[in-house]
């Protein structure tokens, strides 16, 4: 079936009420969908599976290795299980099920993490995730995607159906600024979405992150008449290479932007394909720098950590003071 959301959808909808939405919508048509929490159906918006399809959601109570497990045999037996937990849970506590009874098995599983990064700010430590990016990239099988907003969440759910495979959804907890005013757009799973074109450098965001990267390259140029280049790496894992070589080739000068550690995450990600490609260019990594985040509301986090606009814009102009080779001859740097 057609399934279409707007923005006018998603100013009304949290992010995860988006995706539980459009599940019930394709799971109106495909009795193989299936979902299963961990005693929190209210808090990740699942529940409203359940009032749609009562007999194809489960709650295992506060037990998420055993969600996985349960998850596991489920696909097994050709059902597409939905699971929805927080993004912490799904990565430390529920792991050793991810990586062996979901990853090692290449089981058709979908994983969704809500509460990511630091949008459960005032919950605390225990309640951040902001390593699990790092974690479920490095599981083998597994496909990793950070939507930006509630309608590329409802893109990516669409999409999940399609894909065979284990696939880990991660989602913010409350509601998203809007970077999307429609699904109609160009949504392939792997392939970045240019949100801004630019020439000077290329701002690479994930997550809660792209709409300050938006936001950043629009009042740059506004103030500057710099023009910054603004991808949507929606996909972590399979990351889109072609891509980053292209904005490392166009632009020179790269920034990455995330809600989550730089070691392993988006930051790490696109530095290891920049260190494969030989090409030399300026770069930096914006995000949590190796440690964990304080207590408060998420708008102020983003703010300490230096990703929202503001700290998007200070590192623009700290980027644009490295110097770099200037010449067009690549031959010496592969």
């Amino acid at each position: 079936m057609g399934i279409t959301y707007t923005s006018l959808d998603t100013t009304k909808l949290s992010t995860a009420e988006i995706y539980a939405k459009v599940l019930c919508d394709l799971a109106e048509d495909d009795e193989r969908i299936v979902a299963i929490t961990a005693d929190l159906a209210k808090s990740t918006k699942i529940g409203a599976f359940h009032e749609r399809f009562p007999e194809r959601f489960y709650n295992v109570g506060i037990a998420e290795q055993n969600m996985f497990g349960i998850a596991a045999g489920m696909a097994k037996c050709g059902l597409i299980p939905f699971t929805a937990t927080f993004a912490i849970f799904n990565s430390c506590r529920g792991l050793d099920q991810v990586h062996t009874d979901i990853c090692y098995q290449n089981l058709n599983v979908k994983m969704l993490g809500t509460h990511a990064g630091t949008s459960f700010g005032q919950a605390g430590t225990t309640h951040h995730s902001t390593e699990d990016i790092a974690i479920m990239r490095s599981m083998a099988n597994l496909t990793v995607i950070v939507p930006a907003d509630g309608t590329e969440t409802a893109n990516v759910v669409k999409a999940a159906i399609e894909h065979e495979g284990p696939m880990y959804i991660r989602i913010n907890r409350g509601f998203d600024q809007v970077v999307y005013d429609s699904m109609d757009y160009d949504f392939q799973i792997g392939k970045a979405v240019t949100l801004n074109e630019g020439s000077d450098l290329t701002i690479i965001a994930c997550g809660s992150a792209v709409f300050s990267a938006l936001q950043a390259a629009r009042e740059i140029e506004a103030q500057s008449g710099i023009k910054a280049r603004v991808l949507d790496m929606h996909t972590i894992k399979p990351i889109d290479a072609d891509a980053l070589r292209k904005a490392v080739h166009d632009t020179r000068r790269i920034i990455t932007a995330e809600d989550h550690n730089v070691i392993g995450g988006l930051g790490g990600a696109v530095a290891e394909v920049i260190a494969e490609s030989g090409m030399a260019c300026a770069f930096k990594r914006l995000g949590l720098q190796d440690k964990f985040s304080p207590i408060g509301y998420h708008e102020d986090l983003m703010s300490h950590h230096g990703i929202d606009t503001n700290g998007i814009i200070n590192a623009v102009e700290e980027l644009l003071k490295m110097d770099f080779e200037e010449d067009e001859d690549w031959e010496d740097e592969v």
